[in-house]
């Protein structure tokens, strides 16, 4: 309840810590994945939108955290936003026996992903670029222990979408790269004169 947090808040060992820290990746939790089937007796296979995981950095979304000591809540907010971003979306949990995939669909936009909100509004004023184009797509295929990665890659030049799988290189359209298992995505910054060619086309 609200009262009883504000009233633990006020304890030492319940105060706020404030930590700024570099990051590599981004990491995007998926929500749990049902274990029901529908009428038809089929698996189905969840969706969420890429936002809904994003949301994780907003801010105000708390996440708890669980040691062998002690159970903490975090919340956090991005500071900066680079050229290029990386997400690593959280597929394979680990546990004392196996390693499981959850099999999500993370439907996301291919441009103009706009992350003006994860920043605080301090923050925001100081970044006029805030839109990212997705350059890369890392898809991961089939079960933990024995599947395999495809990459979809973006032909700057041409604006050609291409799936690479070992040697054998295949167009691929735009549209289907939001229907794979997505594991790690590049996203790179919109700049100016991009996003003048954007409104442009």
């Amino acid at each position: 309840p609200a009262e009883e947090k504000a009233q633990l808040l006020q304890n030492s060992e319940y105060q706020e810590r404030m930590v700024e820290s570099t990051f590599l990746y981004l990491t995007l939790d998926l929500p749990t994945a049902p274990l029901y089937k529908d009428e038809k007796e089929q698996l189905i296979i969840p969706q969420v939108p890429l936002f809904s995981i994003l949301a994780k950095f907003n801010g105000s979304t708390e996440k708890e955290y669980k040691t062998y000591k002690e159970n903490f809540l975090k919340r956090f907010q991005l500071t900066r936003l680079p050229p290029y971003l990386i997400f690593c979306i959280k597929r394979f949990t680990k546990n004392n026996f196996f390693v499981e995939k959850n099999p999500t669909i993370v439907n996301f936009p291919i441009t103009n992903v706009d992350l003006r909100e994860y920043l605080s509004e301090e923050v925001q004023a100081a970044h006029s670029h805030t839109t990212y184009d997705l350059i890369a797509n890392i898809v991961h295929d089939g079960k933990p222990s024995e599947g395999s990665y495809r990459i979809h890659v973006l032909h700057h030049g041409t604006g050609k979408w291409y799936e690479l799988q070992d040697l054998q290189v295949t167009d691929i359209l735009p549209q289907m790269i939001t229907l794979s298992e997505a594991y790690i995505q590049i996203w790179k910054r919109r700049e100016e004169d991009e996003t003048n060619q954007q409104q442009g086309a």
